[in-house]
């Protein structure tokens, strides 16, 4: 079973990065992808614990990109997880990621929910490799008493539009792509279910997208064909997994409920190669001239 869409304590996850990939064998997983948040910090006790395990892990991340406003989710594989290119890219990712928790805090204490987001903002200084957002103030709000769950949090104060929302500052889907191209991976649009803009996609195509991700625990039957049908249609592959952030019903799905089927994975590899040689075959070239 393969699943290359699961989170760990190095992003907004419950379970550490060799924790995770433990339990992910122990459900019967063969092919696996840690894709944290902005962050390649949980990618090397990952890889350690799947050596141990048995199991494949790939390289992986959840870059979020800006769109109109709005954001948007952009999975990347089988990049070079030592890209200098990509670790500057992500250094600023996250510091705009304390800038906006630290904005959303304060908007909270005007709306009259009390947190100390000190300790949040004090740990992201201390370790600059782990990212902060959202998720961490749902769980500081819940902890103060304030809401019931990170649903009730995004659902009533931080989810767009809502009283305690801030707007990120942000790269576009294109350059998120080309970074991920950069550092040797291929980039796939995350839960395009969740985005409404399949208007958009044939766009993203053309600048440099080379996946969909198909399977994912908020798509339904439904979905899942609609989406499959415009990979197809466009020529991109496809990509899918649970979404697991950890033992919380209300985000993700389970472990080993929604997987990527073998050929999927197989014509997503095989993209990647393809990428990788014709990038080789173009670097020789210019070695040459």
């Amino acid at each position: 079973m393969i699943d290359l869409h699961l989170h760990t304590t190095a992003s907004d996850g419950r379970l550490a990065p060799d924790a995770l990939v433990a339990r992910a064998a122990a459900a019967g997983l063969t092919v696996v992808s840690i894709t944290d948040h902005d962050t390649t910090a949980g990618l090397p006790l990952a890889f350690e614990a799947a050596r141990r395990c048995g199991i494949r892990l790939i390289a992986g991340i959840e870059i979020t990109a800006v769109e109109r406003g709005r954001d948007v989710h952009v999975l990347g594989y089988f990049f070079n997880p030592g890209s200098q290119t990509l670790a500057g890219f992500l250094a600023a990712q996250r510091a705009d990621r304390v800038r906006r928790v630290a904005a959303i805090g304060s908007r909270l204490r005007e709306l009259g929910y009390e947190i100390d987001i000190t300790p949040l903002l004090d740990g992201a200084r201390r370790q600059p490799a782990r990212t902060i957002g959202r998720p961490q103030v749902a769980d500081a709000l819940v902890a103060a008493g304030h809401v019931a769950d990170r649903t009730d949090a995004f659902d009533r104060l931080l989810g767009e539009g809502r009283p305690a929302y801030v707007a990120r500052a942000g790269a576009p889907v294109v350059e998120v792509t080309s970074v991920i191209g950069a550092a040797g991976g291929i980039a796939s649009l995350a839960h395009p279910g969740l985005l409404g803009m399949d208007a958009d996609i044939p766009r993203l195509a053309r600048e440099g997208l080379d996946a969909l991700e198909v399977r994912h625990s908020d798509h339904d039957s439904s979905a899942e064909s609609t989406y499959r049908q415009i990979a197809v249609t466009l020529g991109l592959a496809v990509s899918g997994g649970s979404d697991f952030h950890g033992d919380d019903p209300t985000h993700g799905g389970r472990l080993g409920d929604v997987t990527l089927e073998q050929a999927d994975f197989e014509a997503l590899e095989k993209r990647w190669r393809k990428g990788k040689g014709e990038r080789e075959k173009g670097e020789g070239k210019r070695e040459k001239g």
